[in-house]
């Protein structure tokens, strides 16, 4: 089983990295997202129980499917189900979209028309060096969320592994805001979406240190912990050390400024060739 889902996992970062996006389909996070815009336009109330049974519904539906599909492939040739569940793995990981999403910041003509398709947080004061922050702080957190957990919970579990991490994701990406709206029904999925990146958010770090040739390895914790997230800190200030930046700082967000922590100590004023750097760290 291990071996099994190791060539898968394997197989499915390949795919994406070679291919992305399979434009000819529509992506099944768009399906997701579908259910999740169902539920909250029938039942949606200020409420942390609703919320709760929003989750209750989405991995039931999400996480029953994916099973339905491997189990169905389990009695295929093994090379053929290997093959099938990569194909279908690959989907929901993100490398390939994230570094043309990142790099075409840097190219972009409206570099903050380009950055707001990426970042939550209010774009239309930001300096380019705000901008190139941003970029590397999605970067490296989506390092985490986009590539890193789904390739973990495919590795333990298959493809409902990863099918189910990344329903939470994005349930936490829709409804997990801090906001008079989804305070509370979102925050069923915001904790589990914290529990679920525990883990893969710190082996991003390690692993972003280890590429930079960083020691000592465990150096983001420090400032990594700083963050309001439990987990986006860490690969955040682990990536800040690899570029010798500073990122993070005071950040606004639905029209309010929000104190954050600082992660780094390097310089603070960010270029265009720190994105580039950034992306090379792979």
């Amino acid at each position: 089983m291990i071996l099994t889902n190791t060539i898968t996992a394997l197989l499915a970062y390949t795919i994406d990295r070679l291919f992305g996006e399979f434009h000819f389909i529509r992506h099944p996070i768009i399906y997701i997202g579908d259910l999740i815009n169902f539920f909250e336009k029938k039942f949606y109330k200020d409420s942390v129980f609703r919320g709760c049974l929003l989750v209750a519904f989405v991995l039931g539906i999400s996480g029953s499917m994916a099973y339905v599909i491997y189990s169905y492939l389990s009695y295929l040739p093994l090379w053929v189900n290997i093959i099938a569940s990569s194909i279908i793995a690959s989907i929901f990981i993100a490398h390939h979209m994230l570094r043309e999403a990142v790099s075409g910041v840097v190219s972009a003509k409206d570099k903050r028309a380009a950055i707001s398709q990426l970042v939550s947080r209010d774009t239309a004061n930001l300096s380019e060096s705000d901008i190139y922050k941003a970029a590397i702080e999605t970067y490296a957190e989506n390092l985490s969320d986009g590539v890193i957990a789904p390739l973990f919970y495919l590795l333990l579990f298959n493809l409902p592994g990863i099918v189910i991490y990344k329903a939470v994701n994005t349930m936490d990406s829709m409804v997990g805001y801090k906001t008079p709206k989804y305070e509370k029904f979102g925050k069923c999925a915001a904790r589990l979406d914290d529990l679920l990146n525990y883990i893969p958010s710190r082996i991003t770090a390690l692993l972003i240190m280890l590429v930079a040739k960083k020691r000592p390895l465990l150096a983001f914790y420090k400032d990594g912990k700083k963050h309001a997230s439990p987990n986006a800190g860490h690969p955040i200030t682990a990536m800040a050390l690899a570029l010798d930046v500073t990122l993070g700082g005071d950040t606004a967000y639905f029209g309010e400024v929000k104190k954050k922590a600082k992660f780094g100590q390097g310089k603070e004023e960010i270029s265009p060739q720190d994105v580039t750097n950034a992306l090379k760290i792979l």
